[in-house]
């Protein structure tokens, strides 16, 4: 498929400026309806909450599950924005949460974290099982941008066929290399804002759960990677900051995607280097579309002039819902008339038998 080039307006065509930008600006969603909220068990002592966004008739229409960024929630603009377009595409829509995100701390023990596959994975199989879809998409953000890549990893040639394909826009590829870049003097800003939310979240954890979650460590935490050393990683199983990094990250496992999935990412990404990018495990993957635009910041992408498929100017949500709809429509277009084919063979089948 082409994509449509990525111009910015000229007065945001830096990282730091459509970043901030883009973060702070007021957006509406009229065409997205109110959203069905829905609980799924992703583990013995874990729910999460998604807010759903139903067709008509579900089953005939395409599903797309977005995971949201480091802190973020389902309420997130991108999220909304993202969901706006595929709705009115035609497709069902999940905005998931996180667990602990989006006010739902009291309902998972654990906390989430850049590795977490197995949360979207249980969500998928559930609507899969008990909502009999088949076709569906996976998008994600930042963080979850990350996970969408690592669960395409994990899914491989051997995941539910239902899987359509994967897209991310801003991923935390390559861990490490993030959090290096968060730690240069330039983007204080950001790691203080993500600090002073993770903080409080670990304040209410202690609330909830005060026999596993202790506050003493916070006064001491400066950075993010500290943060991680004294509460993610050994909360997620992880040794240490460092292994978790280096497990956590999808590079480690983006050679063995086989399904559609594209990759959306700025040059100028404040946070997310670009380098890992460009190493031969993602270039060389031929399921892999890769895009990289010399401008876009983190999880920007605002275009200098909107067109009829961005009406809102947002760039990145219209190519992951046109890249969904490639993928996802056909097949369920083709399932459905299948299924209604069977439906015809078997009515002609009772008649002539009923006629015998």
């Amino acid at each position: 498929m082409a994509f449509d080039d990525y111009v910015p307006p000229p007065w945001l065509a830096g990282g730091h400026r459509m970043t901030i930008f883009t973060w702070g600006r007021p957006r509406r969603f009229p065409g997205l309806p109110d959203a069905d909220v829905r609980l799924f068990d992703v583990a013995p002592d874990a729910r999460v909450l998604a807010k759903c966004h139903w067709q008509p008739s579900p089953t005939d229409h395409p599903t797309l599950v977005l995971l949201h960024g480091l802190e973020g929630s389902a309420d997130a603009h991108y999220m909304r924005g993202m969901a706006e377009k595929a709705f009115s595409g035609g497709f069902n829509v999940v905005r998931l949460n996180q667990r602990n995100c989006g006010g739902t701390d009291h309902l998972s023990v654990g906390v989430y974290n850049s590795g977490l596959t197995a949360d979207p994975a249980a969500v998928i199989r559930e609507l899969i099982a008990r909502d009999r879809l088949s076709a569906i998409v996976v998008a994600g953000y930042s963080l979850g941008g990350n996970i969408t890549l690592k669960l395409a990893g994990e899914h491989g040639e051997d995941g539910p066929p239902e899987v359509k394909a994967f897209a991310a826009v801003s991923p935390t590829l390559d861990l490490a290399a993030c959090i290096d870049a968060l730690e240069r003097r330039a983007n204080r800003l950001y790691e203080l804002n993500f600090l002073v939310s993770l903080k409080r979240r670990m304040r209410r954890k202690a609330r909830l759960y005060p026999a596993i979650y202790s506050t003493a460590p916070l006064c001491g935490i400066r950075t993010v990677r500290q943060f991680d050393d004294a509460y993610t990683a050994p909360m997620s199983g992880y040794r240490d900051a460092a292994d978790y990094y280096h497990r956590a990250s999808s590079l480690r496992v983006i050679d063995k995607v086989r399904v559609p999935t594209l990759i959306l990412t700025a040059a100028d990404d404040p946070f997310i280097p670009v380098g890992p990018f460009q190493t031969p495990v993602v270039t060389g993957n031929p399921a892999i579309t890769l895009v990289i635009t010399p401008h876009g910041g983190h999880c920007g992408f605002i275009a200098a002039r909107a067109d009829g498929r961005s009406a809102d100017g947002y760039w990145a949500e219209a190519q992951v819902v046109r890249f969904a709809r490639q993928h996802a429509s056909a097949s369920s277009v083709l399932e459905t008339a299948a299924r209604m084919r069977s439906g015809e063979i078997q009515e002609a089948a009772e008649k002539a038998n009923h006629q015998r």
